[in-house]
């Protein structure tokens, strides 16, 4: 039977493996952390990578802790609506809602329907050979495999050994918190825009909400206790954002920068290794697609690449797909996120106002935003 190798345990390095193991693949995934538990984070599974995770069998595992109720939209501080739709409005045009989950969620529906003795953790890829497939773990073993996927993340080391001369993802312009709050009641999930910063509000099922927020500000920055500064930051804003930061750990708010890889890669495949995820195209969180960016380029992968077919062949038909689709999604996202990061009142204003406008014309025109990204089917 032919081999895979997978690198690196996340959302889509799990649907690579479950993917390609219905499709008569022999799959080894190697994770470096020692377990799987990810960051105490949420994620939103939009239709489209609902549809890749029917291909895998789970779609309707997921599907069945949708949260998401009553009005969702963009708003201002004070709390009024910039635009807004219903989460009946999403399903009836796509045929599914956006579930949000908690990352850690996920995970463990992908995990546990690996194959017995599939996942190794605890295990750091020191080298992969592209083309004879030998990847190098610590103790100089070595694992022969006929498909590597390399799932490794945003600083993928594999990306870099393929494409050394490759310009790497670069800081986008803004850091980001996260942090999952226990705060039944909450319903709708909405973004609230202001100048230079973002706060999310994302309800979970059992009485939880997924909170991030964004501010524009140069890299590395910390402060000494996060949640303090979120609270310096949106402590004003509307209900609940206040009362969902009161609630909050400290010690569970979770600060990162957030990068982008402007310059598309010339290729997702080199000899028989296939990037995947954020080490094939990593983009920033405002379109909520990187995850399902993910496991679409993991069905789509194992759909392409046959173990008893031309790896070469199928690896280039991969390339091909998904560099067209995922390179616009990275560039739009990318814009997006420059917005957001406006300062200028009357800059600020103009954008507001672009917004509302278009938002009088009713739910349709903010979910036609959508049909590119959300239509998807494998």
């Amino acid at each position: 039977m032919a081999h895979a190798v997978v690198i690196g345990a996340g959302i889509g390095g799990l649907t690579a493996a479950l993917a390609l193991a219905r499709k008569d693949w022999s799959v080894t995934v190697l994770e470096q952390a020692a377990s799987i538990e990810p960051v105490g984070a949420g994620l939103a599974v939009a239709p489209n990578a609902l549809r890749a995770l029917d291909v895998i069998g789970v779609g309707d595992e997921v599907r069945r802790l949708a949260a998401i109720q009553g009005q969702s939209g963009i708003r201002v501080p004070d709390g009024r609506w910039l635009s807004r739709i219903t989460a009946e409005d999403a399903a009836a045009r796509y045929g599914d809602p956006i579930v949000l989950l908690t990352r850690s969620a996920l995970v463990g529906i992908l995990a546990g329907r690996l194959p017995q003795g599939a996942l190794r953790v605890d295990t750091r890829v020191e080298s992969v050979d592209p083309a004879t497939g030998r990847v190098t773990v610590p103790g100089a073993e070595t694992i022969e495999a006929d498909l590597v996927v390399a799932a490794d993340g945003i600083r993928s080391r594999t990306r870099s050994a393929l494409f050394p001369g490759h310009p790497a993802p670069v800081y986008a312009g803004v850091t980001s918190w996260r942090a999952i709050v226990p705060l039944p009641g909450v319903t709708g999930a909405s973004e609230t825009w202001g100048r230079g910063l973002i706060f999310g509000v994302m309800p979970l099922a059992g009485g939880r909400v997924y909170c991030y927020a964004t501010a524009a500000v140069p890299a590395g920055l910390r402060a000494a206790d996060e949640r303090d500064e979120l609270l310096r930051l949106f402590g004003r804003w509307h209900d609940p954002i206040p009362a969902l930061l009161d609630a909050a750990d400290p010690a569970a708010v979770l600060r990162h920068d957030i990068h982008s890889l402007d310059a598309p890669l010339p290729a997702f495949h080199a000899g028989r290794v296939a990037l995947m995820g954020d080490a094939a195209h990593p983009m920033t969180p405002n379109l909520g697609q990187g995850a399902c960016q993910a496991m679409e380029d993991a069905v789509v992968l194992a759909e392409r690449v046959s173990p008893r077919g031309d790896l070469a062949a199928g690896l280039a038909v991969y390339s091909r797909e998904r560099l067209a689709r995922t390179t616009p999604i990275v560039r739009r996202s990318r814009a997006i996120g420059r917005l957001t990061r406006w300062r200028n009142p009357p800059a600020v204003a103009l954008r507001d106002g672009a917004m509302r406008a278009a938002g009088r014309f009713g739910p349709g025109v903010a979910l036609r935003q959508g049909d590119q990204i959300f239509a998807w089917s494998p």
